[in-house]
């Protein structure tokens, strides 16, 4: 499937209207914040441009995804019940994560259906998303002259239909070139424990996935969710082929300024 394809088949939203000076509450999943904390500063960094107020709930965790998507419901819910008593009272909170911010916005409800927890979950929204489709962000005045490619992960594009929001703002990149990842709406193997219960199915999938990054010819590419990158990137190391292309997250290419800045190792 094609990009124009993938975004009309999936499900559309009607979002709430955010008000100037309302504060946002910053959700930053935990491989973000133990691997990745560069992320966390471009998010903070790109809602501070347009002038949105934040906070970072100090005893939040995790969303519960991980147990969840293993099937230990139980123990998902005790962690879930503590993101809920982190972010109690909050209208908005966001989070550089479509895979978290599908876990909260849909999968809670599932888990615990009508309770304070799937409540909250409704207020989740995945950055780009909150950007664009509600404060109505086009561009962030990003400059990166590079060829992009761009993989959108199962959950986002899936369950929240992520496709229009991230794109928007990739495509308004000063000297950014766009090349499409050949059949880009399949799975690149990681799916959390997955690629640790069923090793050999995940790295299979995951190899489909970086020859296709391959024949793109992309000098970088940028994902919503560092956490399917985690896996394949790391194929990618091992390739000698692919070992020079950097993954980088949307944020951080997002808050690109200068030619300086844009020059990554």
């Amino acid at each position: 499937m094609t990009i124009d394809a993938i975004k009309n088949a999936f499900p559309k939203w009607d979002y709430p209207k955010y008000s100037q000076g309302e504060t946002v509450a910053l959700f930053i999943p935990c491989y973000v914040d133990q691997f990745y904390p560069s992320i966390g500063r471009a998010a903070v960094q790109l809602l501070e441009e347009q002038n949105v107020p934040t906070t970072y709930p100090e005893d939040q965790t995790c969303c519960g995804q991980a147990a969840f998507n293993s099937g230990y419901w139980n123990d998902a819910r005790k962690v879930m019940e503590q993101f809920e008593k982190a972010f109690r009272g909050q209208k908005w909170i966001v989070t550089p994560s479509a895979s978290c911010a599908a876990m909260c916005r849909i999968f809670f409800e599932e888990a615990s259906p009508g309770s304070d927890v799937a409540k909250l979950g409704k207020h989740v929204y995945e950055l780009t998303e909150f950007l664009v489709n509600i404060l109505g962000v086009t561009s962030t005045n990003a400059i990166f002259p590079k060829k992009v490619a761009m993989h959108i992960g199962c959950h986002g594009r899936r369950e929240l239909g992520l496709v229009d929001a991230p794109m928007t703002l990739l495509r308004s990149v000063q000297g950014l070139e766009y090349v499409e990842i050949p059949n880009m709406e399949e799975c690149c193997g990681f799916g959390g424990t997955f690629s640790v219960k069923m090793a050999g199915t995940s790295l299979a999938m995951g190899r489909k996935k970086v020859e296709n990054i391959g024949r793109t010819g992309a000098d970088f590419v940028a994902t919503t969710d560092i956490s399917c990158a985690m896996h394949f990137e790391g194929i990618m190391r091992h390739d000698p082929t692919l070992k020079h292309i950097p993954v980088i997250h949307i944020a951080e290419l997002l808050v690109k300024r200068s030619m300086k800045n844009n020059l990554l190792a």
